[in-house]
């Protein structure tokens, strides 16, 4: 089957659990590879704010924990979940701890890379924190860069919203 959109997309969620992409179909999406020992690990409660200001509006925040760079996240899901709600309040979905690149990256990571490549075209997650923004139609909006900050995509954010 050619997936075409997040919605045909399925993970499991980090409390085991499976998530559909198809059953939240109409909402934005913002979808991050996150790490809990990593310089932007404080973004988590920048992310967190994003997703207390806009999901009564349609956006949905969702973490995928990655040990790839640096590993920087080398915890189970239990300790993973565990730190982002004692450090950051989180309580956007997390998913399991994921792969993002290379021959084992989960299907949607791959989907991600190919619809909106990084700097130079390259496809490849260079670190924790790399962000995609997802419009009600399931297809990609944007790429950010780690060092982009959720404050920074409020405006982005709003226009997929209002789109």
């Amino acid at each position: 089957m050619a997936r075409t959109s997040l919605f045909d997309f399925d993970a499991l969620s980090i409390a085991g659990q499976p998530a559909h992409f198809s059953s939240q179909r109409g909402k934005v999406f913002l979808i991050v590879n996150t790490a809990s020992a990593c310089g932007f690990t404080p973004q988590f409660a920048g992310l967190e704010a994003l997703w207390e200001s806009y999901r009564e509006r349609g956006l949905v925040v969702v973490g995928f924990p990655s040990n790839e760079f640096g590993g920087q996240d080398p915890g189970s899901d239990g300790e993973i979940a565990s730190f982002c709600q004692l450090n950051y309040g989180v309580s956007f979905p997390m998913m399991a701890k994921t792969k993002v690149n290379g021959a084992d990256a989960h299907p949607l990571w791959q989907w991600l890379k190919g619809q909106a490549p990084g700097l130079l075209g390259s496809q490849g997650i260079k670190w924790n924190f790399t962000k995609f923004l997802v419009g009600r139609d399931g297809q990609v909006v944007k790429r950010y860069a780690p060092n982009d900050t959720p404050e920074s995509l409020r405006k982005d954010i709003e226009k997929a919203l209002a789109a």
